[in-house]
């Protein structure tokens, strides 16, 4: 996979941070909107505004009926605070941004796919909680 220089990449059978077990790809994480949801990878690296983890889900049913961003961006804030902030580490630098992205299938990073539907969520993080920042 081609990135460029500062991006770090761990997929789920390697996701281990501060301690984590890693969550196989293909175990069913639970989401308020009851949608079917997988870890796919998380990125991190230091763009201009500081250091940011990209948290990536694969969601199938994302894009149908029931199923649009209004419907489930709850999910959204819900694994940034259930499953992205238990995951960062408590020493070092913390992140200035956390992005949660869905997507119907895995998708290289940074490669448009027009025929997925994806969507994407950027919180900051204050006293444990996912603030919503607008992109």
């Amino acid at each position: 996979m081609a990135r460029g220089g500062a991006w770090q990449h761990l997929t789920a059978g390697a996701f281990a941070l501060s301690g984590t077990v890693a969550i196989a790809a293909d175990d069913l994480l639970p989401v308020p909107s009851g949608q079917p949801v997988t870890f796919h990878e998380m990125l991190w690296d230091r763009p201009g505004g500081g250091l940011t983890y990209r948290f990536r889900f694969v969601t199938p049913e994302i894009g149908q009926a029931g199923r649009q961003y209004e419907d489930v961006e709850i999910d959204m804030q819900y694994l940034c605070e259930t499953y992205a902030i238990p995951r960062l580490a408590e020493t070092g630098p913390q992140p200035s941004q956390i992005v949660i992205s869905f997507s119907q299938e895995e998708t290289e990073f940074g490669v448009a796919t027009d025929a997925v539907t994806q969507f994407f969520e950027a919180y900051r993080v204050e006293d444990g909680t996912c603030i919503l920042e607008f992109f």
